[in-house]
């Protein structure tokens, strides 16, 4: 199993591109079992979630090939509604398939979802709002069997925000029979990125982005293409590690307007950021200063970059209260900074970080995605060699993050 060798104390100077965002690309592949016809998509990131999603669209039916840099995923064969417990255990995002094969063939066998170990995550709003859309649906043996001749149009409340559900349930409405709403809608860019896909396929759909969505039903979607978004996570990920280590970076092919909450912690800690329509650059001189957050759904602050945050704070002046109110496991990260030399309580569902003047390098384990990246970042200020084990984590969510790393004079070494 890989790991990484970080030897620390390095500022980070330089500029990175950033890549296409995970986020937005697992659903809008989804959305290309709604069409026939083939769906081109760029600006796809190369990584182990895209990799499992094409497996899994694969098995289906579904044509997948990258060989020319754009994807192109062709549905005109989709013989097999199923999506297997093999390959969903290992991604939460694998239960978007759902809506789409209820939509497009009337049925549909899903193992119920796995992914990181952050938290409960049920797949209850997804099951409710297709059920008011018409569908029959049943839990037998780990696995949700859905049934329904032709979805119909209905007025669904959310009970919670939930990206994956909004999601799922847009992508239904688009050829369900009539016209649906989507209250208590997520907001997430990557809901407004999958809207506009769906809409270049053809399918009718207001107030993405907001609180309230709005399908008109189709009868059929056509092919299209469609460039994925910026990873506004990735992009939040190099900035705290540039205000945690000092220097000055430069990130191209980023999305601004989706980092408002991040980047005004981020000047709140000291840093000083320029802003372009497609370009962030971020300048630390000085040790940051701590700031608390409390996570939120967008646009509050994004729970993916609460352990960023977290690191960012271990060497930061002052104490910082750091909240999470979407997973209730989502600290365990917290374990590993002390193995550094944190100083972090938890009490209850918030951390009390008092910052250090410096981290000291160790042997720490990565325990889901995006506490991997806080490790990351806790290494690039350490004092001496931190290893960090379990980095398949990584692997799903960051493209070539050594590299890119290496390209602003880290020293980040891969092991075999």
């Amino acid at each position: 199993m890989d790991k990484l060798r970080i030897s620390g104390g390095r500022p980070l100077e330089g500029e990175v591109a950033v890549s296409g965002a995970k986020n937005a690309a697992l659903p809008i592949m989804c959305a290309a079992l709604l069409t026939a016809k083939p769906l081109a998509l760029t600006n796809v990131p190369w990584l182990m979630d895209i990799s499992t999603m094409a497996r899994l669209l694969g098995q289906m039916g579904v044509e997948v090939d990258r060989s020319a840099g754009t994807m192109i995923l062709h549905s005109r064969k989709l013989n097999n509604p199923t999506a297997p417990y093999d390959l969903v255990k290992t991604m939460r995002a694998s239960v978007l398939v759902l809506g789409p094969l209820l939509a497009r063939c009337g049925r549909a066998r899903v193992s119920l979802p796995g992914g990181c170990a952050i938290g409960l995550r049920p797949v209850d709003q997804h099951v409710k709002g297709l059920q008011a859309m018409g569908a029959a649906i049943s839990i037998e043996h780990g696995y949700m069997q859905a049934a329904a001749e032709r979805l119909r149009g209905a007025r669904i409340v959310m009970d919670l925000v939930t990206v994956t559900g909004t999601e799922n349930l847009m992508m239904a409405a688009t050829l369900a029979e009539g016209t649906t709403l989507i209250e208590n809608a997520a907001r997430e860019p990557e809901v407004v990125d999958l809207a506009g896909c769906l809409c270049a396929m053809g399918a009718k759909i207001e107030g993405a982005g907001s609180d309230v969505i709005r399908i008109e039903g189709v009868a059929s979607l056509g092919g299209a293409s469609h460039a994925v978004m910026p990873d506004r996570i990735e992009t939040g990920t190099y900035l705290a590690a540039a205000a945690a280590a000092g220097g000055r970076v430069r990130l191209t092919g980023a999305a601004p307007q989706s980092l408002d909450a991040t980047l005004d912690k981020l000047r709140e800690a000291g840093a000083r950021i320029t802003v372009g329509s497609s370009f962030v650059e971020l300048e630390m001189s000085e040790r940051p200063q701590s700031v608390g957050v409390r996570t939120a759904p967008y646009p509050g602050f994004a729970t993916d970059m609460q352990a960023q945050f977290m690191a960012l704070a271990t060497v930061a002046s002052g104490t910082a209260l750091i909240t999470e109110t979407i997973f209730e496991n989502r600290f365990m990260h917290a374990l590993e900074l002390q193995r550094l030399g944190a100083d972090i309580s938890i009490q209850g569902n918030t951390a009390v970080v008092k910052g250090v003047e410096r981290l000291q390098g160790a042997s720490v384990m990565a325990t889901d995605l995006r506490a991997s990246a806080g490790l990351v970042i806790a290494g690039l200020v350490a004092e001496g060699q931190t290893l960090i084990e379990r980095i398949y984590h990584l692997d799903r969510g960051y493209e070539t993050l050594e590299e890119k790393l290496g390209a602003l004079g880290a020293k980040v070494e891969r092991i075999k």
